[in-house]
């Protein structure tokens, strides 16, 4: 009975999405009005001052810039990502993750081993101390000064501060996480993103295709023994991709505080430079050893890394599972080693608005509607989380949804 529910939540899941991206399947609502929102795709540095300026009305996406709009006061919170409808769907849900190309896995498992655990250390650090960890992404992102956006000006250290606590930092494959994984690849078939290898196959081939967590179970290990393997030193520097989100706060805070990981741990990313802000290169050191030189790669999107990851210019990638499932599934031969982040997303509203949670968002948006004037909702790119997301939260809701 278990599994006939799980295989009914994901069919109904699948039918729900396939509404949400078509306009040929509309959802009336009760009082017979055809309520609809439309969603429209942008940058997200572009949506606080999209929403300031009033050419859109709210926007679905991920942190930091969440809490930009309530430090700002442009903005109100109307849901964070796990909280959305229906209740219970995207708890835990998938966000980043650290893979490597399948070939570099081979050649260096136990630089992998210890690099996975030296993430699960710093994950569990940054949930443990959220104010530091605040304060190193600020300086790492944005310099510790002020973030603008057009006419909105706001400190980042204030705005960090509000947005690493709405985070989970987990590095744990949970099966949460993975069924989260599993919901997001039948939104993807759905849209028909899925075209390669995961297009047809079976739940326990994606799984195998996606995941190598071996790695994963053997830094796990280190970590709980409290001994970290020293690994072969590597004869050439090893490229690790990263996007600019305070989602990626634990290799920050693994390489400023590089310090404590060493006296406490016995394995650290130390800097090659002292100065604040962005780091370029590192040395990984075990034991007192160093291990490799580590560049940082600081891409602009997960797409982007992948291909770099294509083309071996970076081994590594911390970056989203979308982007690095659909590289997957085209058949670039990486693997996800562990989660290093869920959660961390939400729905934001212009501050003016009637809004305070979910029922009252709905009402708002059925009543624009009536008036022949509804919601815009920018989202990032079509078949992102956030975009599935917030088209399943409003289809669940009985709302049409547009695309803009």
């Amino acid at each position: 009975m278990k599994v006939l529910g799980c295989l009914v939540t994901l069919l109904a899941l699948a039918l729900l999405v396939a509404g949400c991206v078509t306009e040929d399947v509309p959802v009336t609502p009760p009082d017979g009005l055809q309520s609809e929102v439309g969603i429209m795709y942008t940058a997200t540095g572009q949506m606080p001052v999209l929403l300031s300026t009033g050419q859109i009305d709210g926007y679905m996406v991920w942190q930091p810039f969440v809490s930009v709009a309530e430090v700002s006061g442009i903005g109100t919170v109307v849901s964070y990502s796990q909280d959305l409808p229906p209740a219970g769907t995207w708890t835990d849900h998938t966000c980043d993750a650290l893979s490597a190309r399948e070939d570099f896995i081979a050649a260096n498992p136990d630089f992998v081993n210890a690099f996975a655990a030296l993430l699960i250390l710093s994950g569990n650090y940054v949930q443990e101390n959220p104010d530091r960890a605040a304060d190193i992404s600020a300086n790492w992102l944005f310099g510790g000064g002020t973030m603008t956006f057009g006419d909105v000006k706001v400190d980042s250290k204030d705005v960090l501060a509000h947005s690493i606590p709405t985070i989970r930092f987990s590095t744990e494959p949970s099966e949460e996480w993975l069924q989260s994984n599993d919901r997001f690849i039948e939104a993807l078939r759905e849209i028909g993103y899925l075209t390669g290898s995961l297009k047809d196959a079976s739940p326990a081939d994606v799984r195998a295709t996606l995941y190598d967590f071996s790695h994963y179970e053997a830094a796990r290990a280190m970590v709980d023994a409290g001994e970290i393997k020293t690994p072969d030193k590597l004869t050439s520097p090893v490229s690790l991709g990263y996007l600019p989100s305070d989602h990626d706060a634990p290799l920050f805070v693994a390489i400023k505080d590089w310090e404590y990981f060493n006296e406490n741990y016995g394995i650290a990313l130390k800097p090659r430079t002292t100065a604040p802000g962005k780091v370029d290169v590192a040395d990984l050191i075990v034991n007192g050893e160093t291990i490799a030189e580590v560049r940082l790669v600081q891409g602009e999107g997960g797409a982007q890394l992948m291909t770099l990851m294509g083309t071996e210019a970076i081994q590594i990638s911390y970056a989203g599972t979308p982007p690095t499932i659909s590289a997957i599934d085209k058949g670039m031969a990486i693997k996800i080693l562990l989660p290093t982040q869920n959660e961390g997303s939400g729905l934001v509203v212009v501050a003016s608005a009637p809004v305070d949670d979910w029922d009252s968002f709905i009402a708002w948006a059925e009543a624009r509607s009536a008036e022949g004037r509804p919601l815009k909702i920018a989202a990032p790119i079509r078949g992102s989380i956030q975009d599935v997301q917030i088209k399943y939260a409003l289809q669940d809701s009985g709302l049409v949804v547009k695309e803009v």
